[in-house]
């Protein structure tokens, strides 16, 4: 549809007042030269089907006397990079644009995602609206300019953070006899509480009330694990699954590595490409194929690897402090230790008689805690260690270009283990494969990984993972090759002096 004429544009807003899909066609400048827009002929498949259904819905409800009095709500469980925000965009210019004193809200899992990504894409897509000049866009709101200040209050659209302290915002969207538009984004992680209190002011008559939920699958619980078939409240909603495959404008080349680091039926891919809920509420962040794989694996070790090791000290009684040493690919020929109910100062000098044993090139220990004590006793020992934060800055890069993103050291160290268990050996032992199996994380609100902690693994009766929070710490820092690491060859003393007490000076007798 060719957009129309400015004198035109009232009539032709009100044609498509039914139609949204007509109206994102008309409404912007597809394919013309020098826009955003001017490779892109129009919506992708999925978009199109989601505005279709709404604007059939309108229709079948629509007579001259009255509108649609039950609410259009439609969910949408998306991989990533879909193109849920522009649908988003275009809904609310759609909504705001073709019914006078449309009212509504727009809301995200938090007020950064609405900040940053919800209420930008409306401004790109609002820039480009032939309307615009009827509309006012503010960095908070959207609303009608042309008549009284009245009508800015009753004709607009709001950019709402949730608070499940102060619900007012979602309980007063009542608009008798006209028109509601309710936005939520990243859906999943939106708590039921404002769901709840949403659906409650939803109940005027001859109303067309529209309710949009949209975002990425991550939570098995939930109201918007409620929307799809088989939830509680599956019936009351048209349930939509975009695979991101099927999008022409995602990078297939990075789902084709995702796929190949985490399987086909992983949690991850099923989250983030398939637009499938996980299994389970959180995923399993090593693979058990690859775990086998790396204790059945031969050793090959290179002398000049370096040598480090990780300690990881006990919080609590029932904990191990694990001494896990760790040359190149190879954490398997020298065997780790393990201690109960030991000191900090008794496991600093087990810490520094094994790094000298070894002549290791690193030792890294965990600093949180009682784990300061640990390192301070160290270096009264005259050892060199390097103190490890696990909730720090995540500093470790993504070297396998998979566009992974995580949320503290932690996370960076366990993601750098699981590209070394590709081709590392680690011990044959049951007790440490159930520990890495046992390793599950979640993605928080910037697309960041951030792993289970080890307190809530043990409430939940997992084992609690000592040994590789340990071998993990050996990651933490890169360490350089060296020419004789790990007491291969000869080594040079750990404290050199000068003074010799078997020289000609001192063994020579000297004059009365």
């Amino acid at each position: 549809m060719l957009a129309p004429s400015q004198p035109t544009l009232t009539e032709w807003l009100g044609e498509v007042s039914l139609d949204p899909l007509g109206f994102v066609y008309g409404a912007f400048p597809w394919g013309e030269p020098d826009t955003p827009i001017e490779k892109d002929e129009g919506p992708e498949d999925w978009q199109a089907g989601v505005l279709t259904r709404i604007g059939e819905r309108l229709r079948a409800g629509y007579s001259v006397d009255t509108v649609i009095s039950m609410a259009i709500q439609e969910a949408t469980a998306s991989g990533h990079g879909v193109g849920k925000s522009a649908l988003v965009a275009w809904i609310i210019i759609w909504g705001i644009s073709t019914f006078p004193h449309t009212r509504g809200v727009v809301t995200a899992n938090t007020e950064t995602q609405l900040k940053t990504k919800t209420w930008p894409e409306l401004g790109k897509w609002f820039s480009m609206f032939i309307g615009k000049a009827m509309f006012e866009f503010t960095a908070t709101a959207i609303f009608y300019k042309g008549g009284t200040i009245e009508d800015e209050k009753t004709w607009r659209i709001d950019m709402v953070p949730w608070s499940e302290r102060n619900t007012e915002a979602f309980a007063g969207l009542h608009n008798q006899g006209r028109r509601i538009i309710v936005i939520f984004d990243e859906a999943s992680a939106i708590p039921d509480l404002i769901w709840e209190t949403t659906e409650g002011a939803l109940t005027d008559a001859n109303t067309q009330i529209i309710w949009c939920v949209f975002g990425n699958p991550t939570r098995n619980t939930g109201r918007f694990r409620e929307c799809a078939p088989g939830g509680r409240f599956g019936a009351y909603w048209h349930f939509n699954k975009v695979d991101s495959r099927t999008v022409s404008f995602t990078n297939k080349e990075q789902i084709r590595r995702w796929i190949e680091a985490y399987g086909d039926d992983s949690d991850f891919v099923r989250i983030r490409v398939k637009g499938e809920f996980p299994r389970t509420g959180e995923m399993e962040f090593f693979n058990a194929a690859e775990v086998e794989e790396a204790m059945l694996r031969e050793v090959h070790t290179d002398p000049s690897a370096p040598l480090a090791i990780g300690v990881d000290v006990a919080r609590f009684g029932v904990n191990s402090s694990v001494l896990f040493p760790r040359k190149g690919r190879d954490a398997r020929s020298i065997h780790r230790e393990r201690y109960q109910g030991l000191d900090t100062v008794a496991l600093a000098t087990k810490t520094f008689e094994l790094a000298d044993r070894l002549h290791a090139d690193a030792v890294f220990i965990d600093g949180g805690g009682v784990g300061g004590g640990v390192v301070d006793n160290c270096r009264r020992l005259r050892l060199f260690v390097y103190e490890v934060l696990f909730g720090s800055k995540n500093t470790i890069s993504d070297i396998d270009g998979l566009g992974e993103k995580f949320a503290n050291l932690r996370a960076g160290m366990y993601g750098a283990l699981r590209r070394w268990l590709k081709t590392g050996a680690i011990p044959f032992d049951q007790d440490l494969k159930a520990q890495l199996l046992s390793i599950t994380y979640t993605l928080n609100n910037r697309d960041e990984i951030i792993l289970t902690s080890k307190e809530v693994m043990m409430r939940e009766g997992k084992p609690s993972p000592d040994d590789v929070d340990a071998l993990a710490e050996t990651f933490a820092l890169p360490i350089a090759k060296a020419a004789h690491s790990g007491g291969e060859g000869p080594q040079k003393p750990m404290v050199e002096s000068e003074y010799d007490p078997y020289s000609r000076e001192w063994m020579e007798p000297v004059a009365a």
